[in-house]
Protein backbone atom coordinates (compact mmCIF):
# COMPACT_ATOMS: atom_id res chain seq x y z
CA UNK A 1 0.00 0.00 0.00
CA UNK A 2 1.34 3.29 -1.25
CA UNK A 3 -0.78 5.56 0.59
CA UNK A 4 0.45 4.15 4.30
CA UNK A 5 -0.14 7.08 6.75
CA UNK A 6 2.77 7.25 9.75
CA UNK A 7 2.18 5.96 13.36
CA UNK A 8 4.27 5.96 15.97
CA UNK A 9 5.11 2.19 17.84
CA UNK A 10 3.47 3.38 20.45
CA UNK A 11 0.05 4.91 18.64
CA UNK A 12 0.02 1.63 16.77
CA UNK A 13 -0.01 -0.16 20.47
CA UNK A 14 -2.81 1.52 21.55
CA UNK A 15 -4.89 0.60 18.47
CA UNK A 16 -4.41 -2.61 18.96
CA UNK A 17 -4.75 -2.71 21.94
CA UNK A 18 -8.45 -1.04 21.67
CA UNK A 19 -9.00 -3.68 18.71
CA UNK A 20 -8.12 -7.19 21.30
CA UNK A 21 -10.27 -5.52 24.05
CA UNK A 22 -13.54 -4.92 21.93
CA UNK A 23 -13.12 -8.19 20.32
CA UNK A 24 -12.27 -10.21 23.48
CA UNK A 25 -13.79 -8.39 25.90
CA UNK A 26 -16.53 -6.07 24.77
CA UNK A 27 -18.15 -7.38 21.94
CA UNK A 28 -18.50 -11.02 23.42
CA UNK A 29 -20.19 -9.46 26.62
CA UNK A 30 -22.63 -6.90 24.48
CA UNK A 31 -23.61 -10.74 21.77
CA UNK A 32 -24.49 -12.36 25.58
CA UNK A 33 -26.51 -9.25 26.72
CA UNK A 34 -28.24 -9.52 23.55
CA UNK A 35 -29.25 -13.10 23.81
CA UNK A 36 -30.16 -12.74 27.13
CA UNK A 37 -32.43 -10.06 26.15
CA UNK A 38 -33.73 -12.11 22.66
CA UNK A 39 -34.90 -14.96 25.05
CA UNK A 40 -37.25 -12.28 27.15
CA UNK A 41 -39.82 -12.40 24.48
CA UNK A 42 -41.36 -9.84 22.05
CA UNK A 43 -38.33 -7.92 20.50
CA UNK A 44 -40.23 -5.13 19.11
CA UNK A 45 -40.62 -3.98 22.15
CA UNK A 46 -37.43 -5.11 24.34
CA UNK A 47 -35.50 -2.18 24.95
CA UNK A 48 -32.69 -4.30 26.47
CA UNK A 49 -32.47 -6.03 22.82
CA UNK A 50 -32.98 -3.14 20.83
CA UNK A 51 -30.05 -1.18 22.78
CA UNK A 52 -27.92 -4.11 22.65
CA UNK A 53 -28.13 -4.74 18.93
CA UNK A 54 -27.13 -0.76 18.63
CA UNK A 55 -24.36 -1.18 20.61
CA UNK A 56 -23.30 -4.54 19.10
CA UNK A 57 -23.21 -3.07 15.72
CA UNK A 58 -21.16 -0.17 16.88
CA UNK A 59 -18.62 -1.98 18.46
CA UNK A 60 -18.81 -4.04 14.93
CA UNK A 61 -18.13 -1.15 13.07
CA UNK A 62 -15.52 -0.08 15.72
CA UNK A 63 -13.57 -3.41 14.94
CA UNK A 64 -13.60 -2.60 11.10
CA UNK A 65 -12.40 0.87 11.53
CA UNK A 66 -9.66 -0.43 13.65
CA UNK A 67 -8.88 -3.18 11.29
CA UNK A 68 -8.49 -0.84 8.27
CA UNK A 69 -6.65 1.40 10.28
CA UNK A 70 -4.27 -0.71 11.61
CA UNK A 71 -3.71 -1.97 7.48
CA UNK A 72 -3.59 1.31 6.87
CA UNK A 73 -0.45 3.08 8.71
CA UNK A 74 3.40 2.46 9.16
CA UNK A 75 4.78 2.71 12.31
CA UNK A 76 7.60 5.80 11.46
CA UNK A 77 10.70 6.69 14.02
CA UNK A 78 11.44 10.12 14.59
CA UNK A 79 14.51 10.88 12.65
CA UNK A 80 17.79 12.78 14.00
CA UNK A 81 17.20 16.07 12.58
CA UNK A 82 17.31 20.04 13.12
CA UNK A 83 13.93 20.25 11.96
CA UNK A 84 10.17 19.56 13.22
CA UNK A 85 9.45 16.39 11.44
CA UNK A 86 7.13 13.22 12.53
CA UNK A 87 7.53 11.76 16.13
CA UNK A 88 9.23 14.99 17.35
CA UNK A 89 8.82 16.60 20.51
CA UNK A 90 8.63 20.27 19.64
CA UNK A 91 8.95 23.29 22.29
CA UNK A 92 7.38 26.54 21.63
CA UNK A 93 6.82 29.99 22.72
CA UNK A 94 2.87 31.26 22.09
CA UNK A 95 2.59 34.96 21.97
CA UNK A 96 4.65 36.66 24.01
CA UNK A 97 3.47 34.28 26.87
CA UNK A 98 6.91 33.61 28.63
CA UNK A 99 5.85 29.95 29.65
CA UNK A 100 7.44 27.54 26.72
CA UNK A 101 4.39 24.42 25.88
CA UNK A 102 5.38 21.18 24.00
CA UNK A 103 3.71 19.36 21.69
CA UNK A 104 4.79 15.74 19.99
CA UNK A 105 4.39 15.45 16.53
CA UNK A 106 1.77 12.17 15.58
CA UNK A 107 0.07 10.65 13.19
CA UNK A 108 -3.90 11.40 12.93
CA UNK A 109 -5.18 8.76 14.80
CA UNK A 110 -2.99 9.27 18.09
CA UNK A 111 -3.08 12.62 18.24
CA UNK A 112 -5.02 13.93 21.39
CA UNK A 113 -4.68 17.59 22.14
CA UNK A 114 -5.24 17.48 26.42
CA UNK A 115 -2.04 15.06 26.17
CA UNK A 116 -0.61 17.64 24.31
CA UNK A 117 0.06 15.55 20.83
CA UNK A 118 -0.92 16.45 17.90
CA UNK A 119 -1.25 15.56 14.12
CA UNK A 120 0.71 16.37 11.14
CA UNK A 121 -1.47 16.86 9.28
CA UNK A 122 -3.28 19.31 11.77
CA UNK A 123 -2.83 23.50 11.19
CA UNK A 124 -0.03 23.55 13.67
CA UNK A 125 1.00 19.92 12.69
CA UNK A 126 1.58 21.20 9.19
CA UNK A 127 2.95 24.78 10.42
CA UNK A 128 5.76 23.66 12.01
CA UNK A 129 6.78 20.70 9.98
CA UNK A 130 10.31 21.45 8.48
CA UNK A 131 10.72 24.29 10.54
CA UNK A 132 13.69 25.23 12.98
CA UNK A 133 14.77 25.90 16.01
CA UNK A 134 14.07 30.15 16.26
CA UNK A 135 11.53 30.17 13.51
CA UNK A 136 8.08 31.34 13.72
CA UNK A 137 4.87 30.75 12.50
CA UNK A 138 1.41 31.74 12.33
CA UNK A 139 -1.49 30.15 13.02
CA UNK A 140 -5.32 31.70 12.63
CA UNK A 141 -7.57 30.68 15.56
CA UNK A 142 -11.06 31.97 16.06
CA UNK A 143 -9.30 34.33 18.75
CA UNK A 144 -7.05 35.98 16.13
CA UNK A 145 -3.66 34.72 15.34
CA UNK A 146 -1.62 32.98 16.97
CA UNK A 147 2.07 33.26 16.61
CA UNK A 148 4.50 30.41 17.81
CA UNK A 149 8.09 30.65 18.20
CA UNK A 150 10.10 27.01 18.24
CA UNK A 151 12.18 26.88 21.07
CA UNK A 152 13.63 23.22 20.78
CA UNK A 153 13.25 19.90 19.07
CA UNK A 154 13.88 16.74 20.39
Amino acid sequence: MTNQMPVTQSGLDKLKTELVTLMDTQRPAVVNRLSIARSMGDLSENSDYISAREELSFIDGRIAELEDIIQSVKVTAPTQSDSVGFGHTVTVRVNSNPSPAAFQIVGRWEADPQQKRISYSSPLGQALMGKKVGDRVEISAPAGKVVYTIVSIQ
